[in-house]
């Protein structure tokens, strides 16, 4: 059972996907892994609660039940523990939030912690033993050339903007923030070119054709290897016509490596998420994300840009040796880069990372914090960062967050991002879609244009940018229309966001006779939370 993430998670896109006739962004490959891990003579039934109600049938039909997740998810996966409790249903949980903090979980029939390929085989045998309960964790890095397929005929493609596979496991960066390196290591393990194609043919097979994301949390972690599989890949995507076209995520240093943009270019990579974090080099440096200093933003976003790729980024603000003027420095960098999809949030101390080890040295670390206490005001790092005691002062860099995000999802400055890197844009489609899906978008395109013409707010700002694409550079329409429609999300996220740390902000001023440093940590989050859920409650009524 897939667990839920809030309505107002930068991930969770929803009322995009809903203009061709999705139900969510991407399908649960975690769940769908496990799956083809457990034994195949088993019945399966794939419930996500993003896509559909969970209802008492479920569990009626249900002998046990598998359930994970990350951090954001923490909510949901313990409703859904207590729930299926209330059905007699032994529960197994794992994933990320679960390995990182297995105290959470300790109503869990089965933790089933790390790799699963290493602890799924472990529980099946206990369970064949007749145990009913279990914690189940090793050190042993999986072998990813053994990965198994996962199970893609399990769920519906139409529910689903994208489908996920995964290349590499482990980054051999050390950023102190990123629990990558602790779940994963510090060297990328990959499965081979032959296991990827498999894959790929086995989604076509099943009638899938579109958006594939390789969900690997750095593609590039080895080089050498990921130019073979993108070789492989070509050489499969020929004769089957292009029927995929791609995202992924790695790091700023695929800017440096002409060869290998014009390899993803020619099996039609489309989007590339990086961690560029910040624009101030002191703060990268005393973060330990090395790889982005000397890296000038602009050029290196101009770059990628010009292989057909479009840029989306993450950005924090937090960094104990940031600047008093991040506000600005992260504004400028933001426009001057022309990155439309800026995932903004609040440094969060992940348990079990360099950061929350530093942190708990320096009594600086909010030792409650690793439990959310609610899935409305506390969703994840854009909500519920700042999890320690800050070097600046907390109400100034609430002020400087709230103030970033008015002004980049500010309709003219986000539309005006989306002129800027379409026009960068030098793409050569080599996926087509077919005529049904054709259709369905151009429904959608008329939605979305009646959304944003009727709003005052955006009307002009689209308008202007969609003239100027078909202007000077009608190639990159597509393209223009996607990042257009992904306003509609960030418009209703950012707004909830400014609510929140607006509501943040004022119950730390309504504190300022007390020296903030000095209430106990243990008390300070509690308070915090408390009155921020008042406030939210009073609203709803």
């Amino acid at each position: 059972m897939q667990s839920e993430f809030s309505a107002f998670s930068y991930w969770n896109y929803a009322d995009v996907c809903s203009l061709v006739g999705a139900k969510y962004p991407a399908a649960p490959l975690g769940l769908l892994t496990v799956a083809a891990l457990l034994p195949q003579h088993w019945t399966f039934k794939l419930v996500d609660a993003n896509v559909e109600k969970v209802l008492d049938d479920h569990f009626e039909w249900a002998d046990i039940v598998c359930v994970g997740g990350m951090l954001p998810q923490q909510s949901s996966m313990l409703s859904i523990i207590n729930r299926a409790h209330q059905f007699d249903l032994p529960v197994v949980v794992g994933g990320p939030d679960p390995t990182s903090q297995p105290q959470l979980y300790h109503s869990a029939d089965f933790l089933v912690l790390g790799e699963g390929e290493v602890t799924v085989p472990m529980f099946i045998a206990d369970l064949e033993k007749g145990i009913t309960s279990g914690v189940y964790q090793s050190d042993t890095r999986a072998d990813m050339t053994q990965a198994v397929v996962p199970r893609f005929d399990l769920i519906r493609f139409q529910d689903y903007l994208q489908m996920g596979i995964q290349y590499s496991r482990g980054c051999p960066f050390g950023c102190e923030f990123c629990n990558i390196v602790e779940l994963f290591g510090r060297t990328p393990r990959t499965k081979t070119p032959e296991q990827i194609v498999l894959e790929l043919q086995k989604l076509f097979d099943l009638g899938y054709r579109g958006h594939v994301d390789i969900v690997d949390d750095n593609f590039i972690g080895n080089k050498r290897s990921v130019k073979n599989l993108l070789t492989a890949i070509k050489e499969w995507s020929v004769p089957h016509k292009y029927p995929f076209y791609f995202s992924t995520e790695c790091s700023i240093n695929l800017a440096d490596d002409d060869n290998l943009m014009q390899l993803m270019k020619d099996v039609d990579f489309r989007y590339v998420f990086i961690g560029i974090e910040t624009p101030e080099e002191t703060a990268l440096i005393q973060t330990n994300k090395t790889a982005n200093v000397n890296k000038p933003v602009a050029e290196t976003v101009k770059k990628i840009n010009s292989y057909g790729m479009i840029v989306n980024a993450g950005f924090i603000i937090g960094f104990d040796e940031e600047s008093e003027h991040i506000a600005e420095n992260m504004i400028r960098c933001i426009q001057d880069s022309g990155i439309a999809m800026a995932m903004l949030g609040l440094l969060y101390a992940l348990p079990n990372t360099q950061l929350s080890r530093r942190l708990r040295r320096e009594g600086r670390f909010f030792e409650n914090s690793a439990l959310l206490k609610s899935d409305q005001t506390m969703i994840d790092q854009t909500t519920n960062g700042l999890n320690f005691l800050t070097n600046r002062p907390r109400i100034d860099i609430l002020t400087d967050y709230r103030c970033v995000e008015r002004e980049i999802y500010n309709p003219k400055n986000y539309f005006s991002r989306v002129s800027h890197t379409v026009l960068q844009l030098k793409s050569v489609p080599k996926y087509k879609p077919g005529f049904i899906k054709s259709l369905k978008t151009a429904k959608a395109f008329v939605n979305l244009s009646c959304q944003l013409l009727k709003s005052r707010s955006t009307a002009w700002p689209y308008i202007r940018m969609f003239t100027t694409v078909i202007l000077r550079n009608p190639k990159g329409i597509e393209a223009a229309v996607n990042l257009a429609a992904m306003f509609i999300h960030f418009q209703k996220q950012s707004g909830f966001i400014i609510k929140h740390i607006t509501s943040e902000i004022n119950v730390l001023k309504s504190h300022a006779e007390e020296r903030f440093e000095r209430i106990p940590m243990d008390q300070l989050s509690d308070m915090v939370f408390a009155k921020i859920s008042a406030e939210f409650e009073e609203v709803g009524r």
